[in-house]
């Protein structure tokens, strides 16, 4: 994978808001790279700092993906809590917590 291609994976992960997840196919195809969701994983993995919010990242199902380390799945739950995602049976319902990126800039509607 290129430099660029991690870099655009980047700035997508970095619009992802405070307290919103984004999927790894989502991020791929905002990204330009559509139907490469290990893509946006592999370029997570070679994070050398935090950066970039990858803990907003999670699976189509809404589970933080397993890791080599067992303790980093853990950490990322720890992360999404603290910014007030709830999961329930160890998923994130993405319906409610998922970014919404065309919904940026608008003001609240009821």
């Amino acid at each position: 994978m290129t430099a660029d291609a991690h870099a655009r994976i980047y700035a997508v992960v970095r619009r992802i808001r405070r307290g919103r997840v984004a999927t790894y196919g989502q991020v791929a195809a905002l990204a330009g790279f559509p139907g490469q969701a290990r893509l946006v994983g592999y370029a997570l993995a070679a994070l050398e700092s935090d950066a970039v919010p990858w803990h907003r990242v999670v699976n189509a199902r809404g589970e933080i993906s397993p890791r080599a380390t067992p303790a980093d799945e853990a950490r990322q739950r720890v992360l999404l809590e603290a910014e007030g995602i709830v999961f329930a049976d160890n998923r994130i319902e993405l319906e409610r917590w998922r970014w919404r990126p065309a919904r940026e800039g608008r003001g609240r509607t009821r």
